[in-house]
């Protein structure tokens, strides 16, 4: 189905008062993808990873993102930034990994460059006539720090991130986010679409089907909530069933709903997280192709519970849980390029209705 195409349905589906699925080109087609990319992402906040693995000065971390690679670091006024990786030379990826400096050096000729970006030394060039250090700045990027999650805008022109999400602190805010720590990080590339992960992290339908005794015990899909959202983010409220008992160790602020219930949210375009009491599992979904996703996720917790059996435990349990996703995203890409797929109606709205905000959103960004 070519783009247009496409954009009609999407258009369509949106407009209508009986929710429908999309197509499944939607989730199946490389063109579209690539004009994802250029009108979601680019423009959009793209989640790079938590604050605190650059927690002193001079700290800094390399992460690619849509084929550009970038590197965090920590500057000497305790400010974030991120930067090019990429040489103003002759192209070489200049750092890698992470570390502590308080410059970066090229490995192919040398250049180095400040935290900033700007040019220190280009050996043998830079007392040449006509050389001008400053027109060999690094490129740098907007970045913004949400409860402990850096994010960076590659268009350096995308409307303040904290304003978008604002109505999220009704719901986010008393869980401190920003005040845990990482219990473990790690990347992994799924064969499924992006979307096809953000949608079903962010709906509760599957939650009894899918997760059976891992997530139905505690947040059954009967007892899901819808939240309002906007065209900066989407959630609901996954509810505890009465006798659970886990997730014992809360915030002061929390109220005793909030300490009775993991809190799921989308901010667009890519960073899906559930809110529970104690910890907190955060995904950030770069596509690699229509039929690919990278995933950098972690769990993090409160610093008490931090080397013990109870951060090991939350750690296995997403595991676990995201193991049971995997194996049913993959399934569902396999079967949306059969000739037989087509649109389906959602369940109402406290199980499915963060799909069609999502949809509205794309809508809205690409239409």
């Amino acid at each position: 189905m070519p783009i247009d195409h496409i954009l009609q349905a999407l258009k369509q589906v949106t407009s209508d008062t009986t929710p429908y699925s999309m197509h499944p080109t939607f989730y199946t087609n490389d063109d579209f993808l690539e004009e994802e990319i250029e009108q979601l992402f680019i423009p959009g906040w793209i989640c790079v990873g938590r604050a605190d693995r650059i927690a002193n000065i001079h700290d800094y971390f390399v992460i690619e993102i849509l084929g550009e690679s970038l590197i965090i670091t920590r500057n000497a006024d305790n400010s974030i930034s991120a930067l090019s990786n990429v040489c103003r030379h002759r192209g070489s990826i200049i750092a890698s990994g992470e570390g502590s400096a308080k410059k970066f050096t090229c490995p192919y000729h040398h250049w180095s460059y400040a935290q900033d970006g700007s040019l220190i030394r280009a050996p043998l060039i830079d007392e040449q006539e006509g050389f001008d250090k400053k027109t060999c700045k690094l490129p740098s990027f907007k970045t913004e720090i949400w409860m402990g999650w850096i994010f960076v805008n590659l268009s350096n022109d995308a409307p303040p991130l904290l304003s978008a999400i604002k109505p999220i602190d009704e719901f986010a805010k008393n869980y401190h986010n920003e005040e845990m720590v990482s219990i473990q990080t790690t990347d992994e590339i799924w064969a499924t679409n992006w979307k096809c992960l953000g949608e079903n992290f962010l709906e509760g339908y599957h939650l009894t089907p899918v997760h059976l005794t891992t997530l139905h015990p505690m947040c059954p899909t009967r007892l899901c909530e819808k939240i309002d959202g906007n065209d900066a983010f989407t959630g609901y409220k996954a509810h505890y069933v009465e006798d659970y008992e886990g997730r014992i160790e809360t915030h002061p602020d929390m109220s005793e709903e909030q300490k009775r219930l993991s809190q799921m949210l989308w901010i667009y375009p890519g960073f899906v997280v559930a809110m529970s009491p104690n910890s907190s599992v955060w995904i950030s979904l770069l596509p690699e192709d229509a039929d690919h996703v990278r995933l950098h996720w972690g769990v993090i917790g409160r610093p008490e519970i931090i080397g013990t059996d109870e951060a090991d435990a939350r750690w296995n349990f997403a595991n676990e849980f995201n193991a049971e996703d995997r194996a049913r995203l993959e399934d569902v890409q396999k079967g949306l390029k059969s000739r037989f797929a087509k649109s389906g109606p959602l369940a109402p709205k406290d199980y499915e209705g963060t799909v069609m905000d999502f949809y509205t959103y794309v809508c809205n960004k690409m239409t």
